[in-house]
Parts: C-alpha cells; sequence; structure tokens
C-alpha cells in the first residue's frame, strides 16, 4: 500500500527531474550561443553563402564548391568535438586553431 509520504516523494522527484532537465537544456542553449562559438559558426555560416554565390556566377564548379563545403564542415565537426570537451565552449586557442583553418578554406573561395 502506497503512503501519503510515499506519494509526496515521488511527486518530488518527478519535479526536481523536471528542473534539472529544464536547467540542462538552457545551459545547452548557452553553451551554443557563447561568443567565441557563436563567431566561428558565423564565419562559417558566411563562408558557405560565399561558396553559394561564386557557384551560382560560375567562378567555381559544383564540384570546387563540395569540396569548399567538406572542409567546412570538418572545421563544425572540429568545433563541436572541441566544445564537448570543455562544457559546451571553446577556448581562445582552439577559437584561434580553427579561425586559421576558416581562413586557409576562406582564401581558396575567393581565387
Amino acid at each position: 500500500m502506497i503512503t501519503r509520504k510515499q506519494t509526496a516523494a515521488a511527486i518530488l522527484s518527478t519535479i526536481l527531474l523536471g528542473m534539472t532537465g529544464a536547467a540542462i537544456a538552457q545551459e545547452s542553449q548557452w553553451d551554443k550561443d557563447h561568443p567565441r562559438r557563436a563567431e566561428v559558426n558565423g564565419r562559417l555560416a558566411n563562408q558557405d553563402a560565399r561558396i553559394h554565390d561564386e557557384v551560382k556566377d560560375g567562378q567555381i564548379t559544383k564540384g570546387q564548391a563540395a569540396q569548399l563545403h567538406q572542409q567546412d564542415h570538418q572545421i563544425r565537426q572540429e568545433e563541436r568535438s572541441m566544445a564537448s570537451q570543455n562544457n559546451g565552449h571553446i577556448t581562445k586557442t582552439e577559437q584561434k586553431a580553427l579561425n586559421q583553418q576558416e581562413n586557409g578554406v576562406s582564401k581558396e573561395i575567393g581565387k
């Protein structure tokens, strides 16, 4: 037979678990929007648009665009991997390394 104390404890546990889940979800959004991550991902989005524009204008082929997109994809995967190892953040050193990689791809886009 379930007592009132057991029912109250079950309800309290459910409420606490719900609050913990909400806190984790909010933290994840903050981590995703962290300024260093946002800067790196913003650059990747900008490069993606530049690649599309150059294909549209006939400056590069679809094959060249696919290669550039693949390089950007690898940078994005590396950014996510770095963030997962640092509680959702990337360090200044990691940001610098990612920016250097993005600079290399950026130079290839405008050739």
